[in-house]
């Protein structure tokens, strides 16, 4: 029950400034376990402004945060309050205003970790198994059933890339509809196109269904970054990024493995087995689409999956104020952070590194059985060899978006893995080139050896790109923009990279292999270029607040970015902004 509060004439009370702010202010009895921001003494004692005789107080301006919630978080007990002895031992956080122990905020993300990132993770899967199985197919009887020429797959693949491109700015969307339909709708949405591709009796049938399930997975995969950012703080972005993207190699991966299941115990069955490859690896994602409608929150106050308590403590390390897609006047679409991102340099920096980084990351993944093949191997061998490089790729993105993370750093880890992506394509084109001076044995193991690190390193580095991107952006608006530049120009990429193979290269594919090399050079250089580019910003900052240049509010919103404590880097006396 909440108590109404007049404040009292007194100057001296540090709380009425506040709550004259607000026509709605009252104040309510702390029953959710989070401690509430002061305590009154009791009236009966020595006379002094602004003491009364009322329990511990909390400060309650937004009344639909409880009802978002379910009401009056309890602690555990049935009065809802902690006393000494239960507070006793308990470490809290400590400088912030709403209270509550570090243990508690790590369950709070070790929930999300489990039941959202993981979700993301297998509908990412799902989405990329459906993209890159059409190399699988190709090898699978495919080309042969629908006479497809070199040039008409390239066009397959292509087609996919230019509404994926064209339906970018749809990652915008996660602004405007609750993510638990939006995203429901894109997974029921590729799952359907996919199946449907089993049916194709031509190539314009094919190129169609591709063309719509770029549609599709455009409508997905770009913005789930963005989203992920609305329940995580910034240095906890990389890894969940990590866990979300190293869904593609593992689908990669398991699409290779299935792939040979399929071909081995189906090639002289009545249906081919690249048909049975599209249906048994689309229409699961028809099926798990209704689980997302269940399962995907719209907010941290909104899971399900997390107590009354848990959901208020979600909210409150975010200090979020109001809950996400419930309209008011208060909570307008931000159009300058919008304007701001759309001329800050920066983004075009990444942008064209996501760009680079793509024509790999596009390629291989759909060229790399028929490369296998042309080493030497039959159909389904060279199925089976396609898995392992994904495999070690899925445990290397993994454990470099968690030593990211923990060093609160993008720049070197982003530029190593690009350098030795360059270098491993870089021994294949070069092994393709001195072929002649070379064992045939020497050079399959070679070039079969070089393709793990440079799959490793391009992967790793499309996660450090996304999260880098969105590192320094404060408001949801500049987040949500600076996808919708890095996907609008870095999906550009697979333009490129989806015709680097052609059979005519083959089997030694030097001018792909070297093109691959190039571009992923391109990526650490740009990387170093944005790293200076962050450390001068950084330097300017904190020289301009060792001048008292900046007044108190425009320090809290240009360094704390929203009231996140912990999104300022600090070292010594220095307050660093932007992650580097």
């Amino acid at each position: 029950m909440d108590y109404p509060y007049k404040p009292p004439p007194a100057a001296g009370n540090a709380s009425s400034d506040n709550s004259a702010s607000s026509s709605n202010t009252r104040h309510a009895p702390v029953s959710d376990g989070v401690e509430g921001h002061r305590e009154e003494e009791d009236h009966h004692s020595a006379p002094r402004p602004g003491k009364s005789n009322v329990e511990p107080l909390r400060l309650q301006t937004s009344f639909r945060d409880n009802a978002e919630t379910g009401g009056p978080v309890s602690g555990g007990e049935e009065n809802g309050y902690d006393s000494e002895e239960d507070l006793e031992g308990k470490r809290i956080r400590a400088g912030e205003d709403q209270n509550y122990t570090i243990q508690e905020e790590k369950e709070v993300v070790s929930r999300f970790d489990r039941r959202l990132v993981t979700f993301l993770a297998l509908l990412y899967l799902l989405a990329f198994l459906d993209r890159s199985n059409i190399g699988n197919a190709k090898i699978a009887g495919l080309q042969d059933d629908l006479n497809l020429s070199s040039s008409q797959y390239e066009w397959l693949l292509t087609a996919f890339y230019i509404t994926y491109i064209l339906f970018e700015w749809m990652t915008l969307m996660y602004r405007i509809v609750p993510p638990h339909i939006y995203i429901s709708l894109c997974v029921c949405g590729w799952g359907l196109v996919a199946s449907f591709q089993c049916l194709a009796t031509s190539f314009g049938g094919l190129v169609v269904l591709r063309a719509l399930l770029g549609i599709t997975e455009a409508a997905f995969g770009p913005g789930v970054p963005f989203y992920l950012s609305l329940f995580y703080r910034r240095h906890e972005l990389a890894f969940r990024n990590g866990l979300f993207i190293s869904a593609a190699p593992l689908a990669t991966s398991f699409a290779s493995t299935l792939a040979w299941v399929i071909v081995k115990f189906s090639s002289n069955g009545p249906i081919s087995p690249w048909r049975i490859l599209f249906l048994v690896e689309g229409f699961p994602s028809v099926i798990v689409a209704v689980f997302a409608w269940v399962l995907i929150p719209d907010s941290p106050g909104r899971a399900r999956f997390l107590t009354r308590r848990q959901r208020a403590i979600a909210r409150l390390r975010l200090e979020e104020k109001k809950p996400e897609f419930q309209p008011s006047q208060e909570q307008r679409f931000n159009w300058g952070e919008i304007k701001k991102t759309l001329s800050d340099p920066k983004s075009y920096i990444a942008a064209i590194m996501f760009f680079s980084c793509n024509v790999a990351f596009s390629s291989m993944p759909v060229f790399l059985p028929t490369i296998i093949k042309d080493m030497g191997y039959d159909s389904i061998r060279a199925q089976a060899r396609s898995a392992p490089p994904y495999l070690v790729a899925f445990a290397v993105v993994l454990l470099t978006a968690y030593a990211s993370d923990r060093a609160r750093s993008r720049s070197p880890y982003l530029i190593a893995h690009a350098l030795v992506s360059s270098l491993a394509y870089f021994a294949i084109a070069a092994t393709g080139y001195f072929h002649e001076h070379i064992s045939a044995e020497l050079s399959i193991f070679i070039r079969y050896v070089s393709v793990f690190p440079a799959i490793a390193g391009f992967f790793s580095a499309i996660t450090l790109i996304i999260t880098w991107s969105m590192d320094n952006r404060v408001e949801k608006e500049g987040k949500g923009a600076s996808i919708a530049i890095l996907n609008i120009i870095g999906q550009c990429g697979p333009l490129l990279g989806t015709r680097l193979y052609p059979e005519s290269d083959g089997p030694w594919y030097i001018r792909g292999m070297a093109i691959c090399s190039f571009f992923m050079i391109v990526v650490a250089v740009l990387a170093v270029v944005q790293r200076i580019l962050l450390q001068r910003e950084n330097r300017a900052i904190v020289n301009n607040e060792h001048h008292g240049s900046l007044d108190p509010n425009e320090e809290r919103e240009e360094l704390i970015g929203g009231g996140r404590r912990d999104d300022i880097e600090q070292s010594g006396d220095q307050r660093l902004v932007y992650i580097i």
